[in-house]
C-alpha cells in the first residue's frame, strides 16, 4: 500500500512543473493545481461516506448493504491501525496520545487515502468514515486536548490541503449516524475492544460536538449533502432506519443538490430540519 500511494503522489509531482503555492502561513514549492485532479478522469461510482461517533453503528450500517451486489463496501481499516509492521498504533495512540497522535493520524491519512482512491466497477461505493472526518473531528479533538502539538497539526493540515488540491476525492453523499454520547459509550463498553478500555465519556461528548458542528451546523466544509439517520435506536431494530436510506444510496439520480449541500432527513429525524 505504501508503494501504491507513493506512486500516486509521485505521479502528481512529476506531471507538472514546480511553482509556488500557499498553504497556511508558509510558502512551499509545490506543483500547480492541475486542470484535472489526479484520478478525476473516467466514470466514478456514486460515493457515500458513513460518518458518526465511535460506536454509532457504522459497521452495522455497512453490513445492511451486503445484500446488494452493486455496492462496494469499504470498512474502516482498523486492523491495519492495529498492526503497522506488527505495532498496534491504535492502542499506543489511546495510551500515549501526546507521543503517538501524530504518527497515528499520518497512518490514518495514508490508509484512508488508499480507500478513497481504490477502484471499483460497481456503481456505488460505501465507505466507513473518510479523510474529512479525520480532519474535521479527530485531529481537531487532538489539538484541543493538547495531545497534538500545533506544529504537528500544521503539518497534517498542509498534507490535507495538498491531497484535496491534487488528488480527486469522490464524494456524493454523507450518511450521518447521529447518536447521543451516552448511548455510544454504553455500546463501546459492551463490545469491549481492548484499545477503547481507557476512552472516557467526555471524549465521546467532544467527538459528538465536533460531528454536530461539521455535519449539522456547517462549521467546516461538507463535501456532499448530508443524510441524517437516528442511530440511537437499538442495533437489533435499527434496520428499519437503515432501510429508509436505501433510496438515497442506491438511486443517486435523486441526489442532485450537491451545490447547496442540503441536509436530508429520515422521517424519524424531521425535527432536525431547522438547519
Amino acid at each position: 500500500m505504501w508503494a501504491r500511494t507513493s506512486r500516486l503522489i509521485a505521479r502528481s509531482f512529476s506531471s507538472h512543473q514546480g511553482s509556488r503555492s500557499r498553504f497556511g502561513q508558509s510558502d512551499i514549492t509545490m506543483p500547480p493545481i492541475a486542470n484535472e485532479k489526479l484520478g478525476a478522469g473516467g466514470k466514478k461510482p456514486f460515493t457515500v461516506f458513513v460518518e458518526g461517533n465511535i460506536g454509532s453503528g457504522k459497521t452495522t450500517f455497512l453490513d445492511h448493504f451486503q445484500q446488494f451486489d452493486d455496492v462496494c463496501l469499504l470498512t474502516e481499516p482498523v486492523e491495519k491501525w492495529r498492526s503497522c509492521g506488527g505495532v498496534n498504533l491504535l492502542d499506543l495512540m489511546y495510551k500515549e496520545a501526546y507521543r503517538w497522535a501524530m504518527p497515528f493520524q499520518t497512518y490514518v491519512t495514508l490508509t484512508m487515502l488508499d480507500m478513497h482512491t481504490s477502484k471499483t466497477d460497481k456503481p456505488v461505493k460505501l465507505m466507513e468514515r473518510s479523510l474529512f472526518s479525520a480532519r474535521n473531528c479527530f485531529v481537531e479533538s487532538m489539538l484541543a486536548s493538547g495531545s497534538l502539538h500545533r506544529g504537528m497539526y500544521n503539518v497534517l493540515q498542509e498534507w490535507y490541503e495538498f491531497i484535496c488540491c491534487n488528488i480527486h476525492i469522490q464524494a456524493d453523499l454523507i450518511v450521518y449516524l447521529q447518536t447521543s454520547p451516552e448511548v455510544v459509550y454504553e455500546r463501546m463498553q459492551q463490545r469491549a475492544r481492548s484499545e477503547e478500555s481507557c476512552v472516557p465519556l467526555e471524549y465521546l461528548k467532544e467527538l459528538h460536538e465536533l460531528h454536530e458542528n461539521w455535519l449539522i451546523h456547517g462549521t467546516a466544509p461538507r463535501p456532499a449533502p448530508v443524510l441524517v439517520l437516528n442511530a440511537d435506536l437499538d442495533l437489533n431494530t435499527i434496520s428499519t432506519e437503515y432501510k429508509r436510506s436505501e433510496t438515497s444510496i442506491l438511486k443517486p439520480i435523486l441526489i442532485d443538490n450537491t451545490q447547496h449541500h442540503a441536509i436530508l432527513t429520515s422521517p424519524s429525524k424531521r425535527a432536525k430540519t431547522d438547519f
